[in-house]
Formats: structure tokens, C-alpha cells, sequence
């Protein structure tokens, strides 16, 4: 199975990778051909500091971001994220600030809900998006939406791999893109080719990982 079969791209920075593996893969609004794993980037400290700090290099000394929303599982990451934007050493609008580390409650309808404890996190502030990818962009764009609805100002858009550098008008910054993984395909469910030529789904893929069929 492809999905035991995961290649790893290293780059010229300590635990900053790229893995995946081939295949025909189902999200719940596509099909690709490529399962990206973040799995030890959302899990393993010494990697999602990498990713923290590749991301924060975005917005140090250039954005005020005073909350960072974390979608697709991507807390510790998050966390990493706003201690880089934060730290003393860098002349950057964050630093020496506090910046809140949220997670957003989904309803049965896939919005975005955020308590009455936490909204005051987003409204009135400057809220960065976090995401494993940006491939779509429906979540993203669900994310974009609740922070407008609660009265926040949404700053962008970062993740570790991403297909687009805009969503609904913000930029979306990545360490991974199309120049990493050209052949890189995404296809609405009734449009796939592979379901089209009969090559069988390899793994239904979420936010905590896949699912072999």
C-alpha cells in the first residue's frame, strides 16, 4: 500500500521535512494523489518548532497578530508559532506580547463555532490562520469566515504545504508548495480521473491521518 510507503524530502534546515506518499487518496470535499503527512510536524516537539519557525519568518517585524487559530490538529505547532513571534530577540510587532493559541469548535454542520468564553480572543483582534495544508481551501475559507462573523481581523493564512498563495483575498503563506510536489493534483470527488479509470481508493484521509480501505 502506498501509505506504507512514505518519502521523506529533507531540507537544508534541522526537522523541517516534507513526507508523503502516492496514491489515490479521499478527503471529505476531494480526491488527490498525494497523502501529505504532517503527522510528527503536529506531534514531535523538535518539528513543530521547525515549522513554527519557518512560519513565524512571515510575519515577524510585518503583522500584528495577537491570535493564531489553529485548524487540522495543529496546536503544538500553533504554540511554537506564537513563542517565535513573541521572543525578545526579534525588533518584530509581537514581541514581548502575549498572543492567544485557540482551536475552533466545529457544529454538526462543519462552521465554526467559538464560546462565549473564548470569542473575545477573536473579536477585535488580529487572527492568524494555521492550517496542515491549504489544498481546497474549504476550511480556510470556513476559518475566514468565523473570525469576520466574531469581529476579528483575519491576517492570513499559513500552513505547512499549500496549492494556493491567496484564500478569499488573504495570503497564504507556506513552507511547501506546487515547486515541491509538482505533479500534485486535487480533483472534486465526481471529477476524479483515477475513480474514472477504476483504480481503487487507497485511504480516506482527515486531520488525524488515514485510513486504509
Amino acid at each position: 500500500m502506498p501509505t506504507e510507503n512514505i518519502l521523506e524530502f529533507r531540507t537544508n534546515k534541522s526537522n523541517l521535512y516534507l513526507r508523503v506518499a502516492r496514491g489515490h487518496f479521499a478527503t471529505s470535499h476531494s480526491h488527490t494523489n498525494y497523502y501529505i503527512d504532517v503527522t510528527k510536524q503536529k506531534s514531535r516537539l523538535s518539528e513543530a518548532k521547525a515549522v513554527g519557525a519557518e512560519l513565524a519568518a512571515h510575519y515577524i517585524g510585518s503583522s500584528i497578530v495577537n491570535t493564531v487559530l489553529c485548524l487540522d490538529g495543529t496546536e503544538v505547532i500553533g504554540a511554537c508559532l506564537a513563542n517565535e513571534l513573541t521572543k525578545t530577540s526579534y525588533a518584530g510587532l509581537n514581541s514581548n506580547q502575549t498572543i492567544n493559541v485557540l482551536t475552533p469548535e466545529h457544529t454538526s454542520g462543519s462552521q465554526l463555532l467559538f464560546r462565549d468564553s473564548i470569542a473575545p480572543m477573536i473579536t477585535g483582534n488580529h487572527v492568524l490562520i494555521l492550517a496542515a495544508s491549504v489544498v481546497t481551501g474549504f476550511t480556510a475559507r470556513g476559518a475566514i469566515e468565523a473570525i469576520r462573523y466574531y469581529g476579528g481581523e483575519v491576517v492570513g493564512v499559513c500552513s505547512i504545504f499549500a496549492i494556493a498563495d491567496e484564500c478569499m483575498g488573504y495570503p497564504v503563506n507556506s513552507i511547501f508548495d506546487l515547486k515541491d510536489l509538482k505533479d500534485y493534483v486535487s480533483y472534486g470527488s465526481h471529477e476524479c480521473p483515477m475513480c474514472k479509470n477504476g483504480q481503487k481508493i487507497d485511504a480516506l484521509i482527515n486531520r488525524f491521518g488515514y485510513s486504509k480501505l
